[in-house]
């Protein structure tokens, strides 16, 4: 494959149903629909765990988060094992980032040979409230989340702009001086929570047309009881109404269309700059968001919400306009980007994802396995999934399983762990998930892990009285504490 240059653009909590290109009736990203019209869109793209930190640790080593022990918010990328920015570093590119990377802090060696305005985690440590999981703490005395919605500025969308200012710069002043193939990393912050947006983004949906999520709807499955006990704790839908749910439904719809005229910013100066041809292009999403569907916010939980996410590809050497329905996750980006700058994975480490350059142009794999897993906040169990075929499967550890057949029932309402027909493909699939993880032994080791952290900052009753924050602050600003 010809070594390019590469732009890989990433949002945070960006849900692949959010978005025209992957079919949603009135969300507005016009520049992500015409990415999507030059290249490739997967179908059925997935993270590996719908959280920040252990999704983009992630994403950046290609390994799955059981293998490095970024748990959670509080357990981050220390910059070991190596990742792809080290490799295409090391070759002698020119690797930089602009905005989030949710690491440590900036003087770990993370790779990069440069991060401009990185948002890391606060004070190096990270959300040590998410560390308490057994037992869970009580329902919140208050929800940011459910406050603050509707108009208005906040800091994460100055930070996105500031980095949409940065990556243009970039772009114009010193990419057109590079000899070597460079990679440019940009990380937004949006459309994640709070769920305010500029007026002149909010103006284009009217909350009032906003259907209930599912959960608030007649005729809706009751919730399974992990999803119930994370939903107690993050009691966040507690605090809305239906009309405040839906303003703040739109409120994000609106930060969606906020983060796509950032990207069309960023993808306009690399036309000024003369490098479309020259250049491959990536977007993807660390996670999803469930937005108050089964009466959680944010995301937490291993439905489609939480874990779909929105993937395109688009380069000069490949077609365009074309869906790409074989599944692939965030393993795959490791593999992606070496490949696309020419660069040779180390010869110790085979990838557990493929390129998505090969598997776009090759013949459809609808059975390819797709793994996925969570041990952070609100979890009392780890929670595993694996998907294949038209099946998916949700692995609880110490509660029941749950089936679904994505192909009859995309939204997720019938579990068919009930139905004797089928569980001798529950036991496939959970055969092959244990080919891959003891789920038990990993739980255990995650429990481990946090609890050590926890003695190390002073213990349950310490965390409890600091309380969480929502979001890491952007850099300059501190959190806001609520219990």
């Amino acid at each position: 494959m010809t070594p390019m240059n590469q732009i890989v653009i990433i949002a945070d909590e960006h849900a692949k149903a959010a978005l025209g290109c992957y079919g949603h009736p009135f969300v507005k990203t016009p520049n992500l629909d015409a990415l999507a019209a030059r290249g490739v869109r997967f179908t059925d793209a997935y993270c590996n765990s719908p959280l920040c930190v252990p999704s983009r640790a992630s994403m950046h080593t290609g390994r799955p988060v059981h293998e490095i022990g970024c748990w959670d918010n509080a357990h981050p990328y220390l910059g070991e094992p190596k990742g792809w920015a080290h490799h295409l570093r090391d070759a002698g590119r020119t690797v930089i980032s602009v905005g989030k990377l949710h690491f440590r802090n900036e003087t770990d060696d993370t790779g990069f040979t440069r991060q401009i305005v990185p948002m890391h985690l606060v004070d190096g440590i990270g959300q040590l409230g998410g560390l308490l999981r057994d037992p869970l703490p009580p329902p919140r005395k208050s929800s940011r989340i459910a406050t603050e919605i509707g108009f208005g500025e906040t800091s994460y969308q100055r930070y996105d702009r500031s980095i949409a200012d940065h990556a243009c710069l970039w772009l114009e002043q010193e990419a057109p001086r590079l000899k070597q193939p460079f990679t440019l990393f940009v990380s937004f912050v949006c459309p994640h929570p709070p769920y305010k947006a500029p007026a002149e983004f909010q103006n284009l949906y009217d909350a009032a047309r906003i259907p209930p999520p599912k959960g608030h709807r007649p005729g809706d499955p009751p919730l399974h009881p992990w999803v119930a006990a994370l939903r107690n704790s993050r009691n966040d839908d507690d605090f809305f109404n239906p009309e405040t749910r839906s303003l703040a439904i739109a409120a994000y719809f609106a930060l969606c269309t906020f983060v796509d005229h950032q990207i069309g910013r960023v993808l306009s100066a690399l036309d000024k700059a003369g490098l479309n041809q020259t250049t491959r292009i990536i977007y993807t999403s660390d996670h999803g968001e469930m937005l108050g569907s089964r009466e959680v916010w944010g995301k937490m939980c291993l439905y489609e919400e939480s874990m779909a996410i929105p993937l395109i590809i688009c380069a000069p050497d490949l077609g365009a306009g074309q869906a790409c329905r074989t599944p692939v996750s965030l393993l795959d980006l490791y593999p992606t980007i070496l490949e696309g700058a020419g660069v040779a994975p180390p010869s110790d480490f085979a990838p557990l994802g493929r390129a998505l350059w090969q598997i776009a142009t090759s013949p459809l794999d609808q059975e390819r396995a797709i793994f996925g897993e969570y041990h952070g906040q609100g979890s009392l169990s780890g929670a595993f999934m694996l998907r294949k075929g038209r099946f998916k499967l949700i692995f609880y550890v110490g509660f029941s399983p749950e089936l679904f057949d994505l192909k009859a029932d995309p939204e997720e309402l019938h579990d068919l762990c009930r139905e004797p027909a089928f569980e001798a493909i529950r036991r496939e699939l959970e055969d092959e998930l244990r080919r891959l993880v003891d789920p038990e032994a990993v739980d255990r080791r995650a429990k481990n892990d946090q609890l050590r952290t926890i003695e190390r900052h002073g213990g349950v009753r310490a965390l409890s009285e600091r309380g969480i924050y929502q979001g890491t602050p952007v850099p300059g600003e501190r959190p806001v504490y609520v219990h």
